[in-house]
């Protein structure tokens, strides 16, 4: 709503999101509700929208699913039964023909459009599988999301994009699944593809497909506030601080941007290349400021 002003009952939809988002922040990296978080997200951006019409499609997945997954027995069995409610039952589906569209992140438009990236999907399958008693994550898999069920001890691998499709174990170290890795200070190991993630990584990494989008475009404001949201659900991430204090400057918010520097010198371990860099920067940022 640039350019306008929010009528009040518009400022009350955006600040139970932002609430809400800021006591998720503060409880840590999960367990979340991730449905409900990204739900709220996308409230941000359309505070127009009545919030219960899409609570109510979420509870309504979740109670199929609870039906569906009942006589599972096993890891496949509750992955085919989640890929018949998602994909089948509400037809899901992930959207090729405007895969950089970034209402498919959007998960107020992927739940009316029925199409979105990955990792939107994704969220859909953990919020059915968890509601339905089943355990579920995210995966690490940078080139393409993925999320592992687990059932009694069996594990099923989930790619949410393509109906739901069960994916070998054998086929994680194709190209598009291998993560991109720098090395730490002390020569630490790179990741495994498979490795689960955290339900705050999940929702980052949601947000940041937006915000890619909007850094190609070189809308470097709507790229500040995608950053303030993320370090808003994940506020002791130094790295992200770091992006939004870069961000802040190049933009000539400058008091922001400092400190957001600071922020990131509190979190990051002294010595580490992201406490330095931030260093550098704030002392450059305070001479432009005297």
């Amino acid at each position: 709503m640039t350019g306008m002003a929010l009528s009040a009952e518009a400022v009350a939809a955006e600040s139970a999101p932002l609430d809400y988002l800021r006591r998720l922040g503060e409880a840590g990296e999960g367990p979340h509700d991730l449905a409900e978080a990204a739900l709220m997200l996308a409230a941000l951006d359309h505070p127009e929208k009545k919030l219960a019409q899409f609570r109510a499609h979420l509870s309504e997945l979740a109670e199929v699913a609870r039906a569906q997954c009942h006589f599972a027995r096993h890891a496949e069995g509750a992955a085919d039964a989640l890929a018949a409610v998602i994909s089948g039952r509400y037809a899901y589906e992930g959207d090729r023909e405007n895969y950089d569209d970034p209402q498919n992140a959007d998960m107020m438009t992927v739940i009316e459009r029925r199409r979105g990236l990955p990792v939107a999907l994704g969220i859909l399958y953990v919020h059915a599988a968890r509601a339905a008693g089943v355990e579920a994550c995210g995966l690490l898999s940078p080139g393409h999301f993925l999320l592992k069920v687990t059932v009694k001890g069996s594990e099923a691998l989930i790619d949410p994009f393509n109906g739901g499709a069960l994916v070998e174990r054998e086929h994680i170290d194709a190209p598009r699944f291998a993560p991109h890795f720098v090395p730490e200070p002390g020569g630490s190991e790179p990741p495994d593809a498979l490795s689960p993630v955290a339900d705050a990584d999940v929702l980052l990494r949601l947000l940041n497909n937006i915000k890619t989008r909007a850094v190609k475009s070189r809308e470097t404001g709507r790229s500040i506030e995608l950053l303030k949201r993320m370090v808003l659900i994940a506020p002791r991430r130094a790295l992200l601080w770091l992006d939004l204090a870069h961000s802040q400057e190049s933009l000539g918010s400058l008091s922001a941007a400092r400190g957001a520097y600071e922020t990131c010198l509190t979190l990051a371990r002294p010595g580490e290349d992201i406490s330095n860099e931030a260093a550098f920067a704030l002392h450059a940022l305070k001479r432009r400021l005297n």
